[in-house]
């Protein structure tokens, strides 16, 4: 190839672009514009061909005609190695692009808008603009074409080493991005048209982007990477911000998840201790120092090694609490100058910074892999309330045991299945999790309990199946408990419940977690 001598730029998105435009006319580059883009570098002070004078048309159709010509597609799809096609390129009067600078319409953030319309998103499905890309990249032996606004400083730093060239090795990379590109947004487009006729399209098309490599996968002679969900909202996981510590592994970022997504059931201060991607402690108390320092009571062995989630700002004395054992990661909306500096002192502590979403975060799936497919879902963002509670036996909560209730049943959802949660004074005292019966995880949660099970309340993710479960609990003296009902035999567990005095609710939701 060629140095660069002409250069076709037509941008949405416009970081950057007359910098690159301005190192590009100091190489004796020609440049062709359109739209805004021209004005954007004519106000800068550069000369600019307009798309009109090269294809001897005005744009038409509100724009959505104006780079749709053979004055234009033939001098970007030219192959410079064919005299056939340079012939009828000097026949024709068309002189070849060199270089195509293309980004696309704002597609993703405008459907991502609340309220944008049918006809506003349709506008911003760009046509000419895709066809610009996979022109210059089917032809990258011959053409160099842009789609990376992060990529113009290595451009020019390229075409000014070697006499306005761009090598073949940057220009085939460089295709590749803009193949990348365009997939990407024709995966969006599909994925907003699939979307607005149903939940779960016929076809699922879906778009990640790398956002690195972590230090492992579930083991360390497993290989992984972290990608990032395209239109995944502000707010999720995936952009939280790490401030110190080593670098993470994919079990540090599921267990990152399902604590960020426990404390976020919370209005009041939080704190969850995550191992193994279940709870093994959760409180709320009046600071979140003490939510902490209760959490980590609640099982002081397993707490050992886990993963912190706080829904307030860390301050100093819940950071002093936190460095006094080992712990792998602590995420929250925030830490104090204070609580950094004592964080920093285990400085392979990994600190994620994440502000809390307002609500609940929209339009994600929950995606599972299994061998050869893919099950989808809506995450289970259901939040049930005293007011869908049922109770079924003669003797009812009192106001204690309901709010104890209540945090045991919201704790039980993320908790792994068959999950029993124990709670008292707004704690869990005892966790059973992932046992093959229900019976065998309150066996756990009440091991885990020792003497502090009595007096304390049950959540259970799922009904009881049998008395048994209810009745090994009772017996170590829990007082209320929080099920969802429906089981056969339900009616046998209520009168089990009757004879041994305790209080029964039905929730009348479950919630497996697998």
């Amino acid at each position: 190839m060629s140095a660069v001598k002409r250069a076709l730029i037509s941008v949405s998105d416009k970081s950057g672009v007359v910098e690159l435009a301005k190192g590009l006319r100091d190489m004796g580059v020609e440049i062709v514009s359109t739209g805004g883009t021209e004005k954007a570098l004519r106000e800068a002070g550069l000369e600019v061909v307009p798309i009109s004078e090269v294809t001897g048309f005005a744009e038409m159709l509100d724009g959505r005609v104006k780079t749709l010509h053979p004055f234009i597609h033939g001098a970007i799809l030219a192959d410079r190695s064919k005299p056939e096609h340079l012939r009828q390129l000097e026949e024709r009067g068309i002189r070849p692009i060199d270089l195509v600078v293309v980004n696309l319409y704002p597609f993703r953030e405008t459907v991502a808008r609340p309220g944008t319309t049918a006809e506003e998103a349709v506008e911003q499905i760009d046509i000419g603009g895709v066809a610009l890309i996979r022109a210059a990249a089917k032809n990258y032996r011959s053409v160099a074409v842009v789609t990376d606004p992060s990529r113009y400083g290595e451009l020019l730093e390229e075409m000014r080493r070697n006499g306005g060239e761009v090598g073949l090795e940057m220009r085939r990379s460089l295709a590749g991005d803009g193949f990348r590109h365009t997939s990407e947004y024709d995966a969006a487009i599909h994925a907003w048209m699939a979307g607005e006729e149903s939940a779960f399209p016929e076809a699922l098309t879906l778009n990640f982007v790398k956002q690195g490599e972590l230090r492992y996968g579930e083991n360390p002679h497993q290989a992984a990477a972290l990608y990032r969900e395209e239109g995944a909202p502000a707010g999720a996981l995936i952009f939280a911000e790490q401030l110190q510590g080593k670098a993470l592994s994919f079990n540090n970022m599921l267990d990152l998840d399902a604590a960020w997504a426990l404390v976020r059931e919370f209005e009041e201060p939080a704190a969850a201790i995550i191992k193994h991607n279940t709870p093994c402690g959760a409180a709320v108390a009046a600071t979140v120092a003490e939510a902490y320092r209760r959490a980590f009571d609640s099982d002081p062995l397993s707490s050992f090694g886990g993963i912190v989630a706080l829904n307030r700002e860390v301050d100093g004395a819940c950071a002093e609490s936190i460095v006094g054992v080992f712990q792998e990661a602590v995420i929250a909306p925030s830490f104090s100058e204070e609580a950094l500096e004592v964080l920093s002192r285990k400085a392979d502590l990994r600190l994620m910074r994440l502000p809390l979403p307002s609500g609940d975060l929209p339009g994600i799936k929950d995606y599972k892999r299994v061998e050869g497919g893919l099950l989808v879902q809506e995450y289970d963002r259901s939040r049930e309330g005293r007011g869908d509670f049922r109770v079924v036996t003669s003797r009812r909560p009192g106001e204690e045991e309901w709010k104890d209730l209540l945090f045991a049943w919201k704790v039980a959802k993320h908790v792994r299945s068959n999950a029993i949660v124990l709670a008292r004074d707004l704690a869990t005292v005892g966790i059973g999790a992932g046992q093959l019966s229900r019976v065998d995880a309150v066996w756990v949660a009440l091991h885990k309990a020792g003497d502090k099970a009595a007096g304390c309340v049950l959540g259970s993710d799922a009904f009881f199946p049998f008395p048994d479960a209810l009745e090994a609990a009772a017996a170590a003296g829990v007082t209320c408990f929080a099920e969802p009902g429906g089981s056969l035999k339900d009616e046998e567990v209520i009168e089990t419940a009757e004879r041994l005095g305790v209080s029964l609710v039905f929730t009348g939701y479950r919630h497996f977690r697998h």
